[in-house]
């Protein structure tokens, strides 16, 4: 598949791709991007750090089911693959460490583990990166394969002067290796919204192709205020690209026909951002548990009738609404979003526009909101 999200801009990528009749392409980008489909491997000694930041980048504590375990219960040479539990299509995949043997063959190890499968690996250490994890690194990117990341995971026993140290260490490591600009990215497997984890997901972004790079931020539980926003702008797209296929652009609009097609679209594409934005009981619960809070008092933050429950009859009410007062959707909102060759059709894609968006908006506030107050418990 032609990859259709390729480019600075999702929401404008999506409008050339309509223009230029590539319905196809938009289609099957608008279900990957419902899916969710990613896999990452993570390399490393199976230790606690590790099972706790395979278990945080998929929201989970160590209790919860489908948690990766520590210790490990896979055999040392064995991988183990851990699906998100909401999104399952989107999977971490166990994988053991480097060994330190002589001579090693990093084609071998990345051979036996099939590292191209997967879309990135992370190369995780709580100590000073070993020279053949390097060399391992080093034959990736002779296969181009770009995205492979060097990770130190802070154990809670260091302190942030010892990690720091532990990090310029292992930046010397990779600089003996001839490595001009080497990166380590300092995680704290428990709080990724600390240290350098940001920085690391910003980095992924410029690397993956366009539609997995948003199938990652789509999947990753709302660690930072900047994540939602970028689920919130990533949503808009898909709500654009859903409203154009659903006969926004077509030549002939059918109003009946469209209205179905729309409401059930509309129940997908909310439905998928109420488990992206963590709005769903079981997220804000293990939020309020991982924070030590009552889960009533962050469940009351959810205003929007749609972060509590996703129905069709609330997603038609909002179609029906929107329809029926299209003055609300500006003529300029209009024209910047409508493709050039559609700007007279339809009634259909400004209501599916105007509702799916505004909802998109409201629970977005509530998933910041939520945030918020959790992480003000934390301090």
């Amino acid at each position: 598949m032609a990859d259709v999200f390729r480019g600075l801009n999702l929401l404008e990528t999506l409008k050339e791709s309509i223009e230029s009749n590539r319905l196809s392409d938009v289609k099957d980008a608008v279900e990957d991007l419902l899916i969710s489909r990613i896999n990452l491997g993570v390399v490393g000694d199976r230790g606690e750090e590790k099972a706790s930041f395979m278990n945080s980048l998929r929201g989970l504590g160590a209790g919860d089911e489908g948690a990766a375990p520590s210790p490990a219960s896979v055999a040392p040479e064995g991988v183990a693959g851990y699906p998100d539990p909401k999104h399952p299509d989107f999977r971490l995949w166990d994988l053991p460490p480097v060994p330190d043997i002589s001579p090693f063959e990093p084609e071998g190890y990345m051979d036996r583990y099939k590292f191209l499968r997967y879309n990135a690996v992370f190369m995780t250490s709580t100590q000073t990166v070993q020279p053949k994890s390097v060399d391992v690194f080093l034959e990736a990117l002779s296969r181009q394969r770009q995205t492979v990341y060097f990770i130190r995971l802070a154990s809670v026993k260091d302190s942030e002067k010892i990690l720091e140290e532990k990090k310029k260490a292992s930046l010397e490591v990779l600089k003996s290796k001839g490595m001009a600009q080497p990166k380590v990215y300092l995680v704290a497997p428990a709080a990724l919204e600390k240290f350098d984890f940001p920085i690391l997901l910003a980095d992924m972004s410029n690397d993956l192709p366009e539609i997995r790079a948003h199938a990652l931020v789509l999947a990753l539980p709302t660690l930072t205020s900047a994540l939602v926003t970028q689920k919130k702008e990533a949503f808009k797209a898909l709500v654009w690209a859903a409203a154009s296929l659903s006969g926004g652009v077509s030549a002939i609009p059918v109003p009946l026909v469209a209205s179905m097609v729309d409401s059930s679209i509309g129940v997908r594409i909310l439905t998928k951002a109420r488990l992206s934005l963590c709005l769903d009981d079981e997220s804000v619960e293990r939020l309020a548990r991982q924070r030590g809070m009552e889960p009533t008092k962050l469940k009351e933050l959810r205003n929007c009738v749609l972060s509590v429950e996703v129905s069709k009859g609330e997603v038609k009410r909002r179609l029906a609404a929107a329809e029926k007062d299209l003055a609300t959707v500006s003529s300029k909102l209009l024209e910047m979003a409508m493709p050039r060759n559609a700007r007279s059709v339809s009634r259909s894609f400004a209501a599916m526009l105007q509702a799916l968006n505004s909802a998109i908006d409201e629970m977005a506030a509530d998933a910041q909101n939520i945030l918020a107050a959790a992480h003000a418990k934390g301090k």
